[in-house]
């Protein structure tokens, strides 16, 4: 198994869930972690520890994500209008989430998602985003900070209608 296939291998779910994250679009993020792994086959991995390995995957899939979010700044997709869709209270307050992730500034979304997703060490996201250790921890604290303010009315608003057994909220009918 060549180093490619074994870096494939190790990592594809995680590169691909990152993605998925900092992209917002299955379909797009598959193609980037497809990019993130035909860049590795072109370029010899480093001969380092297996958390120096992980860091630079994940800083090619970062950078690769960072351009993707800079050719969609330049070519706004218009939305198609869409018919209102019913959610139940978990995608609720999944939509929530990501509305709240997407408000962090680029570099704090990124670290957070590294580490929430990808699960990669404050050492190995430190490597990636060219960030010491301490930047990186101070930049979590103060991303959990903001996804806990901006994540408290929601939570209130699901805390007074809690669920039914289906998954959806309870109402009040009048």
């Amino acid at each position: 198994m060549s180093d490619a296939e074994a870096l494939f291998t190790a990592h594809h779910r995680q590169i691909v869930r990152y993605l998925n994250c900092a992209v917002g679009h299955t379909e797009t993020a598959r193609d980037l972690a497809q990019e993130v792994f035909l860049r590795v086959a072109r370029t010899p991995a480093p001969a380092t520890n297996d958390g120096e390995q992980r860091a630079w995957l994940f800083r090619i899939a970062r950078n690769l994500a960072i351009d993707y979010q800079r050719q969609q700044h330049r070519r706004p997709e218009t939305p198609l209008a869409a018919a209102p869709v019913e959610r139940s209270a978990a995608q609720d307050v999944g939509a929530a989430v990501n509305e709240a992730i997407a408000t962090l500034p680029d570099l704090d979304r990124d670290v957070f998602l590294l580490r929430e997703t990808a699960g990669l060490s404050y050492d190995e996201i430190a490597e990636t985003c060219n960030l010491t250790t301490d930047a990186v921890r101070a930049r979590i604290h103060r991303a959990r900070l903001h996804l806990r303010e901006r994540l408290a009315a929601p939570i209130a608003e699901r805390r007074q209608h809690p669920m039914r057994r289906d998954g959806r909220a309870t109402r009040e009918t009048p």
